[in-house]
């Protein structure tokens, strides 16, 4: 099976993002990119994540062209495509509807640095690209205009878009993204959040350079 070992990664991850409560129901979606050979593991359009088998995840090019799959691709293709088009360092997207970042695209306001855990997204805040319908190339366009720098953006009511070298690092930073945002909320809902100063920012995104292992 083409990208078999890719297919799998995508059932798993999918799992663990409903699991994380990243994605209601059959919402979001996430793909992995061969640069190799250009092709993109994609999930299929509206299967519950628990149902999804490595026979449903999609094969495509970067121009949408189904390439392997008796299924119907994410209707966010064409965002995943653009992303990887724009970003040559990446090689997984992880696109959710998670619940506090998407209240703050709802309010159109950008992540803040209200905790040093934004500093996964490489950037000192998350941006918020303006409404675009979903599942369109004017959103698939936009939406990595706006992100710019960071590895993540939130899309205008509808969600957030993170990007990874793998899967496991896309995941992890919308886990991230996730968290930043509740912070940012609970702050607001009490007082004004006291920011991290933009010379102790550079300090936490040298610092994320070489976490991990």
């Amino acid at each position: 099976m083409l990208m078999q070992k890719e297919r799998e990664l995508i059932v798993e991850f999918g799992k663990k993002m409903s699991n994380a409560g990243l994605c209601p129901g059959t919402s979001g979606n996430l793909s992995i990119l061969d640069r190799q050979s250009g092709y993109m593991a994609i999930s299929p359009s509206g299967i519950d994540y628990f149902e999804t088998t490595p026979t449903d995840i999609v094969i495509l090019d970067l121009g949408t062209n189904v390439i392997d799959g008796c299924r119907k691709p994410s209707s966010e293709a064409s965002l995943h495509a653009e992303f990887y088009k724009k970003k040559p360092n990446i090689s997984a997207v992880v696109h959710t509807h998670s619940i506090y970042c998407t209240a703050f695209a709802v309010l159109n306001m950008p992540l803040k640095a209200v905790h040093f855990a934004i500093g996964s997204a490489c950037a000192p805040e998350v941006p918020c690209a303006p409404y675009c319908l979903f599942g369109s190339n004017e959103l698939a366009h936009t939406a990595p205009e706006y992100c710019k720098d960071s590895n993540a953006v939130l899309l205008a009511n509808h969600g957030i878009v993170c990007c990874g070298t793998d899967i496991s690092s896309a995941f992890s930073l919308a886990e991230n993204m996730e968290y930043v945002a509740k912070l940012q909320y609970l702050a607001m809902s009490v007082g004004t959040p006291q920011l991290i100063s933009d010379s102790e920012i550079v300090k936490v995104l040298e610092r994320f350079k070489s976490y991990g292992q």
